[in-house]
């Protein structure tokens, strides 16, 4: 939007404020008027104007005093002003210049050139803002401690700023001759919502990843950021403003609460059966049992104390390994896999048939899942259990489908449950943390689990699919992951 230059006409006659009005009108200006220097002063001080013309022959306040008030205030001193007057003296000249005025017409004056000289001096105003505006902003995206780059209708990054810099591995001095999705595939893996199939370098904005995610390493945790993109004007060489912002924090602890949360419903409720149903009866008939009794019952107890306790141990080991950054310092084999599905699925007490194409691999045990058992237990055990909580009897079939490749691992695990609507589908991996609920709630739908489910696949390259199964009742969720040697 073209925002009009506003112009104060300060002349205490109201024939030259007319004929002003009349010369200026039709130019484009927003006009403003004041019958004398105290009221020019006021005025200025409400609307800012882009320019003044100020008469010098006035009652009271004159016009030179006017403008030696208006370069004294600390708002209004960058204000130009044009000194209007009938005196044409040498003296008058300097005076006005002294007060601090930007220029000088006589009258009677040209009327072009009248609006020559506003339109010049009101676009030199205009332009001085502009760069005033620029360093600011230059200013703030250097010193900010958020991530932003500039991009042209290529994608070719012709502006970052030191977080981004820092951000995409760049040198502080490094030529940007690179186009944003060619660092990202450098540095990050892309999270795909909807979509398995990476985004190509030269891909449109739309199509830009909403979420990049960098693996962990043995000396920092995985790093995720949010991809925000706005178009710039047509017009500009600078097409796209992207924001990157660290939502690492977010991810971690959501995933966090989530872990710990899943581990005590699923592997704590079992061990504490035997405790709290042996217990119960001793309390009520220890005076009838005989020692034999009494030892059984005890050791049943003891059995389920250190069961739970082991499990504890697991669900404190997992957290903390997370909060360090190691939880894939031990690698998940492909055997380790197959022993964890059947855990999980005693655990779950529910019907699995597992089926393992082992296409290239001649030893399972010499390649693994750059995820630890423990992760993969988790993944698992969200997935199971929702294939359980969503069946109309809560009695689900489910096929899990292995095919193993030299590079990757497919898993496709099918259930005979309820269908998921198309709409909910699409956006069932977006990050709960945002607050975007596509479920029943947020205790009885799948946002949360699912969205940590994929943070853990995409960490380490991996793709998350989910769909309907077209020969039935029941979903298909499809992880891709990573194999290594």
């Amino acid at each position: 939007m073209n925002q009009k230059s506003t112009v104060l006409i300060v002349d205490d006659q109201e024939a030259m404020r007319d004929a002003l009005e009349g010369i200026l009108s039709n130019q484009g200006y927003k006009l403003a008027f004041a019958t004398n220097g105290q009221e020019a002063l006021e005025l200025a001080t409400q609307l800012l104007p882009d320019i003044i013309l100020l008469d010098v022959m006035m009652p009271g306040i004159d016009g030179f005093e006017t403008c030696q008030r208006l370069r004294a205030d600390s708002v209004l001193a960058t204000v130009p002003i044009i000194m209007v007057t009938a005196l044409n003296d040498q003296d008058s000249r300097l005076r006005a210049l002294e007060v601090g005025a930007d220029d000088f017409i006589s009258k009677p004056y040209s009327k072009l050139e009248l609006r020559a000289r506003v339109r010049t001096i009101t676009n030199l105003n205009r332009y001085q803002h502009l760069l005033n505006e620029q360093v600011k902003f230059k200013w703030m995206f250097e010193n900010t401690d958020e991530a932003y780059l500039m991009l042209n209708n290529d994608n070719q990054i012709i502006y970052a700023n030191a977080k981004a810099r820092l951000y995409l591995n760049l040198a502080i001095d490094a030529p940007l001759n690179e186009k944003f999705m060619a660092l990202v595939a450098k540095h990050y893996h892309q999270v795909h919502e909807s979509s398995k199939n990476p985004v190509p370098i030269d891909a449109k904005l739309n199509e830009l990843p909403r979420y990049i995610v960098r693996s962990d390493t043995e000396t920092a945790l995985p790093f995720w950021l949010r991809v925000d993109i706005m178009e710039m004007s047509d017009e500009s060489k600078e097409k796209y403003l992207v924001h990157l912002c660290n939502v690492t924090d977010m991810i971690l602890s959501k995933r966090q609460k989530w872990t710990f949360g899943g581990q005590i419903n699923h592997k704590f409720r079992t061990p504490l059966i035997p405790i709290l149903s042996g217990s119960d009866f001793l309390i009520r008939s220890y005076s009838k049992m005989t020692s034999g009794e009494l030892k059984k019952f005890l050791e049943m107890i003891h059995s389920g104390a250190t069961r739970l306790y082991a499990q504890i141990e697991k669900v404190l080991d997992y957290t903390e390994l997370s909060n360090k950054g190691e939880a894939t310092q031990v690698p998940c084999t492909v055997t380790n896999l197959l022993s964890t599905i059947n855990t999980v699925k005693e655990m779950l007490h529910i019907e699995l048939f597992l089926m393992f194409q082992p296409d290239s691999l001649e030893n399972t045990d010499d390649f693994f899942i750059p995820i630890s058992c423990a992760g993969i237990e988790i993944i698992l055990t969200e997935l199971f259990s929702n294939a359980k909580k969503f069946h109309p009897t809560e009695t689900p079939i489910i096929e899990v489908d292995i095919k193993a490749k030299s590079d990757s691992l497919c898993l496709q695990i099918r259930d005979n449950g309820i269908q998921i609507p198309p709409e909910q589908l699409v956006n069932i991996w977006i990050p709960y943390y945002q607050g975007e609920k596509y479920f029943t709630g947020e205790t009885e739908g799948m946002g949360l689990g699912l969205s940590m489910v994929g943070s853990l696949i995409w960490e380490v390259g991996g793709t998350c699919q989910a769909y309907n199964r077209t020969e039935g009742e029941g979903v298909v969720i499809e992880l891709t992951l990573p194999l290594k040697m």
